[in-house]
């Protein structure tokens, strides 16, 4: 031992450095779960108004764009982001597109279901994309997308525990225009004001979904229903679920690679299974359960390969 190793008399060794977490990475931790949970809380808010309330799926759909484009709009102004003219036609009627077919699938469809058919059909719609834009795949990329799939042909196949044909298409068609609104935001230079225009945009397009539905109600037995529940549970989904949602996840973003945010997002519909027992007293069947692996870790897989590369 060198003379400058020894320790004199009285002398004690100092205590070996506690690795600590960067305050910055704690916040970037804590603003991402916060996030996570307020996405799968659009799936439990849903599914609560549509099956315990009198709420229908074209008002909920209005009640959420529109006092999510009043939050928004709040955050935007309280932080400096308000621009004029900022988002897009295109990126509202993508907006509209998923929050529609969102909440016409949760009529028939569990949470925990409709989360991991939406969130697979994102993920997928965005790989897609890629592959059409010349992105290639390695062989663990390929194997992942092909036990993705395995995961949700289990999930479809007919049986007592498949979800309802037209439930599952419309989470799909949502998850695909949920993977189309992400891919036009992804230029946005300010997100918080580009994501407040097209929620402000798509206002007028679900009042005249609304409309369509209340002059069908007739005919259909539907149209425009809602109680205090049901306004209370759509203004919660659009005003704090979505738009301070959404807010908090630009906020995390800067902190996080693509992959990780990719990967993170990949635990709402476990948070969303989980939340349902609770809030909605819904079983996690093994179907779900194995499904659930399959998809998830497919995609991960995907992701993996994706950062490797």
């Amino acid at each position: 031992m060198a003379a400058s190793d020894k320790l004199g008399a009285g002398e004690v060794a100092a205590a070996p450095a506690v690795p600590t977490v960067a305050p910055g990475l704690r916040r970037a931790a804590l603003l991402t779960l916060l996030a996570m949970l307020a996405f799968a809380a659009n799936s439990i808010l849903c599914r609560l108004a549509l099956t315990q309330t009198a709420i229908d799926p074209a008002g909920f759909t209005l009640l959420r764009i529109a006092s999510g484009a009043a939050s928004l709009w709040l955050i935007a102004r309280a932080t400096g982001h308000v621009k004029a003219g900022a988002g897009s036609w295109r990126g509202a009627a993508a907006l509209l597109a998923y929050a529609a077919a969102f909440s016409f699938a949760y009529l028939t469809m569990t949470a925990g279901t409709g989360a991991l058919l939406l969130f697979g059909a994102v993920q997928a719609t965005m790989i897609l994309v890629g592959l059409y834009r010349g992105e290639r795949l390695a062989a663990l990329q390929w194997g992942g997308l092909g036990l993705a799939l395995c995961g949700l042909a289990l999930l479809l196949a007919p049986g007592l525990s498949a979800p309802d044909p037209l439930g599952a298409l419309l989470m799909v068609a949502a998850g695909a225009a949920w993977g189309a609104y992400s891919l036009l935001g992804r230029a946005s230079r300010d997100p918080i004001a580009t994501t407040a225009g097209n929620f402000l945009r798509a206002v007028p397009m679900a009042a005249a979904l609304a409309l369509l539905s209340a002059l069908a109600g007739p005919f259909t037995g539907g149209g425009l229903r809602w109680d205090a529940g049901g306004l209370f549970y759509a203004v919660l989904s659009g005003a704090l679920a979505s738009g301070v949602g959404y807010a908090i996840w630009y906020a995390a973003l800067p902190a996080l690679t693509a992959a990780r945010a990719a990967s993170v997002q990949l635990s709402v519909p476990v948070i969303t299974a989980l939340a349902a027992v609770l809030a909605l007293g819904e079983r996690i069947t093994p179907t779900l359960a194995v499904s659930s692996v399959a998809v998830l870790g497919g995609i991960a897989l995907v992701i993996v390969g994706k950062r490797r590369a």
